[in-house]
Order: structure tokens, then C-alpha cells, then sequence
């Protein structure tokens, strides 16, 4: 295992060349199709450098099975569950056609343009769609939100970039993505990035559990510590407080060929992040939605109420006081539990058998009530109260946490 845990203190920040505390940066990668048992058995120096100073765990991706959130383990499914912290049932992007994203789900990037409109964002992709369709970039029902700066579309460039059946081709592309990331991460620092690779994709895809799919591997990681390289100046240049996550979209059959469905294999993803400020649910096994908040807990990011009601992750940085919440309607009663990870603290729990919020809409909200998140559990009764769903929310000091309960 790579899971390692180091500790080390804060130190003064400085951003655009202005003395400022606590300035805060992110560079979220997606280094596509790489299971987590193969991210293990390979040689990694610049991924383990930074798992040394924050730390590497096992997540997964694709929702509950059997549940209402089950998603597929399809890339940019994957892609759109991280940038919007929901799984597909709510952001509606089921495959990587994306033919009718819901954009009344924010991305992280539009949270934080909402929020600080002076914040920078930057994409560097080697697929073109990541902006202009999941993003949404300068769409009206995006709220015309527009990256402060991009890199992306070179895979439609088959002059420069021929398109040979090896693919060879998508490894080239994710070269000049990465050292354009790094090189406008060291000079132009922007608060949010994301970079995405596709290469190691192409050989799983390709070659299944393979030499190829190895080397995929370790060419994703050279191309990791540009970009590494390029925080590090930023930090010790300018003094500014810097995330880096990286992670995968999903795991892989157990031939290494395809993807898609729910084996254990193919749902097997993995975080890696130089966060010294990781909480015991890092330790556990987190999720492709759990990025967002954790991303958000890190920017000191405000989220509105109504969106936080909705995100399905939990955040691995930062305070945090239970997750897993789940919720069962017989009898005319909802019984919920979830996981306490703290002591001595309370929440509320709410209830709304409206589904607004997914046409653009407020959902109207009861509360059931105070509960002790020690218990683990809390049972009610809907006195006669019908409906086609139940959205359940369990709020916690820190934030909360959501279950549907549908027919």
C-alpha cells in the first residue's frame, strides 16, 4: 500500500505578489482507467512523493449498487460525479456522449466563480468536451461560465497529432498537457485547475492488463511531477497554501479491457493528495464525490445551502462528523443510520417529498428534529404523509448529508 501520513506545519502565504494568509490553490488530475491494484504494483516516484506528505488511499466510484445512485463506471460519468459532487441519477451524464448534462447541479468551478469572481480557473484537457460540455463553458444554463484560461481540443488536431491506430498519438497530447499545466501553474498560479489525462486509458482499452497499460502508467506519473514541480515553485516563490488530488475516473475489468459495469475491479478507484489535513474518513474507503467538498473545505469555498443539501459526497479534508447515511421507508416510518465519526455532537434531520431543485427549483424542507450523531441511527414516523419521494438530509455541525427514498 501507498498510504502514508506525515505531518509538517503551515506556512506564510502570498498570492499575485500580496502579502495574504491562508491564500489557497487547487490542481485537481484525472489520470483515466487506472485500477487501484495497478497504481500499487507500479513504480511511481513522483505520486509517491506527494502521498508521502499527505497520503494515499483506496476510494471507489459508481454510487450505491442496486440504489437510485448506482452510476455507471463510464469515464466522463466519472469526470461529471467529481466536478459536481453528485453521482448521475442528478447530474444525468451517463455515458461519454453527455447528451443532456443537468447543469442545475453546479461544478466545483462554478461554486467558485459564484462565490469570488476575481478567483482564476484553468483547464488543461486532452479531451475537448470535459470543457465544453461537462464544464459547460459559456453556456447560458451554465450561468455563461467562462475559464479564466484553457488548453485543451489538440485531439482534433490530426495534422500535427496523426491519428495511428497505437494511439500513440493521445500520449503526445497529454505531454503538451502537462507541461503547458505546469508551465502556466509556475508563472500565472491560477486558485483552480484541473488537468486531465487520457493516455493510460488508451492501453487498458488497448492492451487489457498489459506491458503497455505499465508503462501508461509510468508516463502518467513523469507528467504528474510536472506539475508538481511547478506547486512547489509556487510555494516556496510566493508562499501560497497549495492542494493537489489526484485520482481516477474508474477501475477496470479483470482482464484490463473494458470498464463500465459494478465488479469489484471496475469500481476500485484510488485519492491521492498532498493534504496534511486529511480526517478519519480518508482513512475509510472515500468516493469520486467526496473530491468536491473536500476540494471546497480546502478553499474555505462557501457553498450555498440549497447545493450543499444536495451533494452526495463527504469531505476527506477537514472537520467532519458522520457519513454514509442511508434511509428505509416502511409502515408509513423512514429509519435512517449512518457512520458516527466523532463524539458528543448533534444534527438536525429534514425532510421534503419535493424534487424542485432538479428543474432549477427550492425544495420546502420539515424538520423532523434534533438527533445525537453517536447513535448512529434515528427512526420517525411520516404521520400519513405520502409521497412519490423522500429526500432525507441529515445536517451535521460541518455540513450534510443526503439519502433518497424513491418509487
Amino acid at each position: 500500500m501507498k498510504r502514508i501520513l506525515m505531518a509538517a506545519a503551515m506556512a506564510l502565504l502570498v498570492s499575485h505578489g500580496y502579502a495574504q494568509e491562508n491564500a489557497k490553490k487547487v490542481l485537481f488530475v484525472i489520470l483515466d482507467g487506472i485500477p487501484a491494484d495497478v497504481l500499487d504494483s507500479v513504480a511511481t516516484p513522483n505520486i509517491d512523493k506527494i502521498s508521502a506528505i499527505g497520503g494515499y488511499t483506496d476510494a471507489s466510484m459508481g454510487g450505491e449498487i442496486g440504489g437510485y445512485s448506482e452510476t455507471p463506471t463510464i469515464s466522463a460519468v466519472g469526470y461529471n460525479s467529481l466536478l459536481t459532487g453528485v453521482w448521475a441519477n442528478k447530474h444525468n451524464v451517463w455515458g461519454n456522449s453527455i447528451k443532456n448534462p443537468n447543469y442545475n447541479y453546479w461544478t466545483v468551478f462554478r461554486m467558485l466563480k459564484e462565490a469570488d469572481p476575481t478567483k482564476k480557473t484553468a483547464i488543461f484537457s486532452t479531451w475537448l468536451d470535459n470543457r465544453t460540455k461537462l464544464v459547460g463553458a459559456n453556456l447560458p444554463a451554465t450561468g455563461d461560465f467562462t475559464f479564466d484560461y484553457y488548453f485543451d481540443g489538440m485531439e482534433l488536431d490530426t495534422l500535427n497529432f496523426p491519428h495511428e491506430k497505437d494511439r500513440k498519438y493521445i500520449y503526445q497530447i497529454d505531454e503538451a498537457v502537462s507541461k503547458e499545466a505546469a508551465r502556466y501553474i509556475q508563472k500565472d498560479g491560477p486558485d483552480m485547475s484541473w488537468m486531465y489525462l487520457e493516455f493510460s486509458d488508451d492501453m487498458g482499452h488497448g492492451f487489457g492488463n498489459s506491458p503497455q497499460m505499465i508503462d501508461g502508467v509510468e508516463k502518467a506519473d513523469v507528467q504528474i511531477g510536472r506539475v508538481w514541480e511547478a506547486i512547489q515553485y509556487r510555494e516556496k516563490t510566493f508562499g501560497e497554501d497549495w492542494l493537489i488530488v489526484i485520482t481516477t475516473d474508474h477501475g477496470r475489468t479483470d482482464d484490463g479491457f473494458g470498464h463500465g459495469g459494478h465488479s469489484p475491479r471496475e469500481r476500485a478507484t484510488w485519492i491521492v493528495t498532498n493534504s496534511k489535513y486529511t480526517n478519519s474518513h480518508f482513512e475509510g474507503t472515500p468516493q469520486m464525490v467526496d473530491i468536491l467538498p473536500s476540494i471546497a473545505n480546502h478553499m474555505n469555498l462557501s457553498i450555498p445551502k440549497k447545493i450543499a443539501m444536495e451533494l452526495d459526497g463527504t469531505p476527506f479534508i477537514g472537520s467532519v462528523e458522520a457519513t454514509a447515511l442511508k434511509a428505509e421507508l416502511k409502515k408509513g416510518e423512514i429509519s435512517m443510520n449512518w457512520e458516527s465519526l466523532s463524539k458528543g455532537e448533534k444534527g438536525r434531520v429534514w425532510v421534503s417529498t419535493t424534487n424542485e431543485f432538479k428543474t432549477g427549483g427550492l425544495d420546502n424542507y420539515w424538520l423532523v428534529g434534533e438527533v445525537n450523531l453517536d447513535d448512529k441511527q434515528k427512526k420517525f414516523s411520516l404521520n400519513g404523509t405520502q409521497s412519490e419521494i423522500f429526500k432525507v438530509v441529515l445536517e451535521t455541525p460541518s455540513g450534510y448529508l443526503n439519502y433518497w427514498i424513491v418509487k
